[in-house]
């Protein structure tokens, strides 16, 4: 009998040792080990991709954010801010009262095959916005020029980034509302333009927020 009692406490003592290893090695240094490496090595990333404007966070570089002018009364959906530049749209989110700027709770795309009909109004009514907002002066936009990021939300709905194409063909306008050159503008869009990946991962993009706060600060300097 106290053999038997003493092999269980035993056993009983051992787990109880491999628990606590396990747990001070799984549960207390392992995480302390990652963190410490991200933010060693990988502080940007690991702190959510931030970016800052006087000396305050404004978003992070992974998350679009939406540039409209405030709701008027009666108003149900904004319109969008001309003197920024624009982002991908974001139909196909739905709406929530948590967080309206971001939009965070909801994400998805609009999932509508290529020749649905709501899908081809939405389209076709984008693309003469685009076409109507960025027409100023002698620049002239054609249908054609318009390419399917200005028009089409991402698949998550919450893309930070735009084509070059699309960052280009917004140029005019912004220098136009912004008092600046359209010079100054494409030397702001073509310092932000990063490429592919590894140079052949992705497409070339323009990150939306970056290039905007960038934008803030020319025109205070200006």
């Amino acid at each position: 009998m106290n053999n038997s009692v003493t092999n269980t406490a035993r056993l009983l003592g051992a787990g109880l040792r491999a628990l606590l290893v396990l747990t001070l090695v799984t549960g207390v240094i392992y995480p302390l080990a990652v963190t410490g490496v991200a933010q060693a090595l990988f502080d940007d990333q690991a702190n959510g991709s931030e970016i800052k404007a006087d000396g305050k966070v404004v978003g992070s570089s992974l998350i679009g954010q939406s540039y409209n002018l405030p709701l008027k009364e009666g108003q149900e959906t904004p319109e969008p801010d001309l003197k920024w530049f624009q982002g991908r749209p974001q139909n196909g989110l739905g709406a929530n009262s948590v967080n309206t700027q971001y939009k965070l709770i909801l994400s998805g795309a609009t999932n509508r095959s290529g020749d649905n009909k709501d899908l081809i109004d939405w389209v076709t009514a984008a693309k003469a916005a685009v076409v109507k907002d960025n027409s100023v002066g002698d620049y002239k936009v054609e249908p054609s020029d318009v390419p399917a990021d200005a028009v089409t939300s991402s698949g998550s709905g919450l893309d930070p980034d735009i084509s070059p194409q699309y960052a280009d063909l917004q140029v005019h306008r912004v220098a136009e509302k912004n008092g600046l050159s359209a010079d100054q503008v494409q030397k702001l869009v073509d310092e932000h333009t990063d490429s592919r990946t590894l140079g052949f991962i992705g497409e070339p993009r323009v990150n939306v927020l970056e290039l905007n706060t960038a934008l803030k600060e020319l025109i205070k300097d200006s």
